[in-house]
C-alpha cells in the first residue's frame, strides 16, 4: 500500500482565500494544499476568458516574424512550414499552414518522414533553394538546427524558428526565434506548446492587419487628491504597456512646461475617458491657456460594452476582474488600460470567425496535453477553451471527430484525460510510424470521406503501434533493470537494435516509472545512427546529463523531464561512459517510494454528486495539475462485484456514503476482496472523482486509487 499524504495547512490561509475569492472552504481548502495561493494562479483557476492570455507581442522578435511573413505574402514568396512528427509538430504545422494559405502565400509543408532525424534538415534547406524557395518557417523544432540554418542563409533563405525547447547554448543564426524558453524572450510564461506558440504568432498577424499595428497610443486620466490633482499616462504599442508617467501638481504653482508631461505626450495619440471631466481638472492645474489634443473613447468603448457606459474610472476600477488578480494596488489608469485592450480586441475580433478560432483552439489543447505542458497559468485557459468547443455540439474539428467518434467518445463530457489516454496515442501513432503525414492530412481535408480514410488508417496505424510497444517493453525490461548496476542504481539504460524507433519514447517513459529512475531507450533504425528518448522522473532534469554528451550527438533537444538524441554507433560506448561517470552526481528531488498526495479528507456527509462542481473547476488535469484525490474514513461496503473477462480483474463496489450511495471502481484489485475486506465491512479509501456515461446519461462515480480495512 502506498503512503497517504495529507499536507498541513494554516487555517487563517484556508479563510484569507474564502474571503478574497469568494469560494467554499473546501475549495479554498484544496488551493491552499497544493500551494495556489497567489493570486497571478488563482486567477487560471477562476477565470477561462483568453483576456487572460499574454500578449503575444510580449515576445521580443515578434514585430520581426510578423513583418517577414507579410513580406513574403506582399511579394508572393514561396513558403516551407517545416515541423516535427509527434502531435504537437503535426498540429502547429496544420495551424500555420491554413493560416498562411488563407493568406494567399505560396507555401508547402515537410516533416520527417521514416527514419528521418528530428529537426529541419539540410537536405529539406537545398532542396527548398532549388525550388526558389526564400523563407523557412520551422515549427516545434528549430532551435537547435545551428547549422542547418547557417547554411539556409548562404542560400539566401531566410529563418523563423517558432519554437518551445530547450535553447542550446548558441542560437542559431541569423534567424527571428520566437520560444518562451529562450533567454530574454519577453515572454512571462516559459512552458506553452509549441502549438501554442504558432497561436501567438497568428494571433499577433491578425493584429498586423488592423490600423492600430504599431501605432504608438498614450492614455490619459487626471484625478483628484487632497489639494492636489495626478496625472497619469500610461504609453501603449500593439496593446502591450511600453512606459508609464505619474506626478502630482498643485494647481497654479508649475507651467506645463516645466514638468516631465509635455515631452511625454509630445507627438503621441492621447486618449481620455470623459473628456470634458479631463479637461476641467487640467484647466485648473495648468490655466486655461493650455489646450491638450486628445480624444475621448468612452462615447466608442460604451457602444462595444453597454454595460460601462456613464461609468466613471473609479467605479470600473473597483469592479475589474483584471485588477481583482493584480498583486499591486490598482489605480484608475490601470483600469482604463485594461478596458482599452478588452475593446480593442472585440473590436478587431472577426465574430463571424469564432468557429476558426474554435477549431484551432482545439489544436493547442491537443498539443498541450500531448507535450505534458504543465496545466497552470495560460495553458489552462488554453486548454479549456479548447475542451469548451469539443463538449459543444456541432463544434469538434473535422478529423478530430471522425477520431472521437471511433473511440466512442461522442455524445459524452470529455475531458483532458479522455484525450490523454484515448485520443493523443492515435495522432502520435502516425509520427511513431514514420507517417505523420497521414495525421496532418486527416487535420487538412475537406472531403469527408477522405477524412474517414485517414482516421480509419490512423486507428490501424495505433493498434500496431500498441503491439510494437508491448513487444519492445518485454525486450527492454529486463536489459533495464541490469544496466541499473552500471549505472549506481539512478539511471537506467537500454540498446536494442529490434526496438522500433517509434515506440522509444513510450518504453523509456514505462521504465522510468516501473524503475523510478530516469531511463533511455536507444535502437539504430539504419545501423549507422542510433537514436534515443530519454524520460524522467523524481524531478531530475536531464538537460546537463545530455549537454555533457553534446560533443558526441548529431543533433538532441527537448523538455526538462523528456528529451530526444541521436548519434553515430561508433560513439554510443563514449556515451554510455559520459553517463556512467554523471549517474552517481544524479539527484532526486522526490522520493523513491511512491505516495498518494491527498487534496482532502471528506466526512461521508460531504461526499455528494455536487462534488462534480469542484472537479470541473479545477479541470484540466495533467502535468502540475494532477486530478483531485479524497480522503474518507469508515465507507460500509454494500456490494462488491468482480469485472473483466480476462487478465487482472477488477473490482465494482456499492458504497453507503451518507444520503448517497456511490458507485466506485477499484482497478486491479480483485484479489484483495475476501482477503483484505468483505461486503459489510468499513474500509478507509483514497479515491478520485469522475463521471461515467451510459445510454447518454451521466452520474458521478469514484475510482478508488488505495483503500485498507478501517481500524475499529
Amino acid at each position: 500500500m502506498s503512503e497517504w499524504k495529507k499536507k498541513n495547512i494554516a487555517k487563517e490561509v484556508v479563510l484569507e482565500l474564502q474571503k478574497k475569492y469568494h469560494c467554499d472552504a473546501l475549495t479554498a481548502s484544496v488551493l491552499a494544499r497544493r500551494g495556489i495561493t497567489e493570486s497571478s494562479d488563482i486567477m487560471y483557476f477562476f477565470e477561462n476568458d483568453k483576456r487572460y492570455l499574454h500578449n503575444p507581442f510580449l515576445f521580443n522578435d515578434m514585430e520581426d516574424a510578423v513583418d517577414r511573413i507579410l513580406d513574403a505574402a506582399q511579394e508572393k514568396e514561396k513558403v516551407l512550414i517545416f515541423g516535427d512528427r509527434d502531435v504537437d509538430g503535426i498540429t502547429s504545422t496544420t495551424l500555420l499552414y491554413q493560416y498562411l494559405k488563407d493568406l494567399g502565400l505560396d507555401v508547402k509543408y515537410q516533416l520527417p518522414e521514416g527514419d528521418d532525424a528530428y529537426g529541419l534538415s539540410m537536405k529539406a534547406v537545398e532542396a527548398f533553394a532549388e525550388e526558389f524557395g526564400t523563407l523557412i518557417i520551422t515549427v516545434d523544432c528549430g532551435i537547435s538546427n545551428n547549422a542547418e540554418i547557417a547554411r539556409a542563409a548562404e542560400l539566401g533563405i531566410d529563418v523563423i524558428v517558432v519554437d518551445h525547447h530547450n535553447a542550446p547554448g548558441e542560437l542559431p543564426e541569423p534567424a527571428i526565434i520566437i520560444n518562451p524558453k529562450i533567454e530574454d524572450s519577453g515572454y512571462p510564461f516559459r512552458d506553452i506548446s509549441g502549438c501554442a506558440v504558432v497561436y501567438k504568432l497568428l494571433t499577433a498577424l491578425r493584429f498586423a492587419q488592423t490600423e492600430l499595428y504599431k501605432q504608438e497610443i498614450t492614455l490619459l486620466n487626471v484625478q483628484p487628491l487632497n489639494d492636489t490633482f495626478v496625472v497619469e499616462c500610461i504609453k501603449t504599442e500593439n496593446l502591450i504597456e511600453k512606459e508609464r508617467f505619474s506626478e502630482a501638481y498643485v494647481p497654479g504653482v508649475i507651467s506645463i512646461q516645466q514638468t516631465r508631461l509635455l515631452p511625454f505626450l509630445k507627438g503621441q495619440q492621447i486618449f481620455v475617458w470623459d473628456m470634458a471631466v479631463q479637461k476641467k481638472m487640467l484647466a485648473k492645474i495648468f490655466g486655461n491657456n493650455v489646450d491638450f489634443n486628445f480624444m475621448d473613447l468612452q462615447p466608442e468603448i460604451s457602444k462595444e460594452i453597454p454595460s460601462v457606459a456613464n461609468m466613471s474610472l473609479l467605479r470600473l476600477k473597483s469592479m475589474s476582474r483584471l485588477a481583482f488578480y493584480n498583486s499591486r494596488p490598482s489605480t484608475e489608469i490601470d483600469s482604463f488600460f485594461n478596458l482599452f485592450v478588452t475593446y480593442v480586441q472585440k473590436k478587431t475580433t472577426d465574430k463571424n470567425k469564432q468557429l476558426r478560432d474554435e477549431y484551432e483552439l482545439q489544436l493547442v489543447m491537443l498539443a498541450a496535453i500531448a507535450d505534458i505542458m504543465p496545466l497552470k497559468n495560460e495553458n489552462r485557459i488554453l486548454v479549456n477553451q479548447g475542451l469548451l468547443a469539443i463538449n459543444t455540439s456541432n463544434r469538434i474539428r473535422p478529423g478530430l471527430l471522425e477520431i472521437m467518434g471511433r473511440l466512442n467518445l461522442l455524445g459524452k463530457k470529455v475531458g483532458s484525460s479522455d484525450l490523454s489516454w484515448n485520443v493523443i496515442p492515435v495522432f502520435n501513432a502516425a509520427g511513431r510510424l514514420g507517417n505523420p503525414k497521414n495525421a496532418l492530412e486527416l487535420f487538412l481535408a475537406e472531403d469527408p470521406a477522405k477524412r474517414n480514410e485517414y482516421a480509419d488508417q490512423l486507428i490501424e496505424m495505433n493498434n500496431l503501434r500498441k503491439s510494437l510497444g508491448t513487444e519492445a517493453f518485454s525486450i527492454a525490461e529486463k536489459a533495464a533493470y541490469d544496466s541499473m548496476e552500471r549505472f549506481s542504481n539512478n539511471l537506467s539504460v537500454v540498446f536494442d537494435e529490434r526496438i522500433n524507433r517509434g515506440v522509444t519514447g513510450i518504453v523509456a517513459g514505462r521504465l522510468s516509472q516501473q524503475l523510478r529512475v530516469p531511463s533511455i531507450v536507444m535502437t539504430s533504425p539504419n545501423g549507422d545512427v542510433v537514436v534515443g528518448s530519454v524520460r524522467s522522473v523524481r524531478g531530475f532534469d536531464v538537460t546537463e546529463m545530455l549537454n555533457q554528451s553534446d560533443s558526441l550527438f548529431l543533433n538532441h533537444g527537448g523538455h526538462n523531464f523528456a528529451a530526444g538524441f541521436s548519434l553515430k554507433k561508433e560513439n554510443v560506448e563514449q556515451f554510455l561512459n559520459n553517463l556512467e561517470r554523471f549517474a552517481p552526481l544524479i539527484e532526486f528531488t522526490e522520493p523513491q517510494e511512491h505516495s498518494i498526495n491527498i487534496d482532502a479528507e471528506l466526512p461521508e456527509n460531504y461526499i455528494k454528486p455536487d462534488l462534480l462542481k469542484l472537479i470541473d473547476l479545477f479541470e484540466p488535469y495533467g502535468e502540475e495539475n494532477p486530478a483531485l484525490t479524497f480522503l474518507s474514513r469508515k465507507i460500509k461496503i454494500l456490494q462488491a462485484d468482480l469485472m473483466g473477462k480476462t487478465g487482472r480483474l477488477h473490482l465494482k463496489l456499492t458504497l453507503s456514503c451518507g444520503q448517497h450511495k456511490w458507485p466506485a471502481i477499484y482497478w486491479g484489485a480483485a484479489e484483495r476482496l475476501g482477503r483484505d475486506f468483505n461486503p459489510g465491512d468499513y474500509i478507509d479509501i483514497v479515491y478520485q472523482i469522475n463521471r461515467n456515461t451510459f445510454n447518454g446519461i451521466e452520474t458521478p462515480q469514484m475510482i478508488i486509487v488505495d483503500a485498507k480495512k478501517s481500524d475499529n
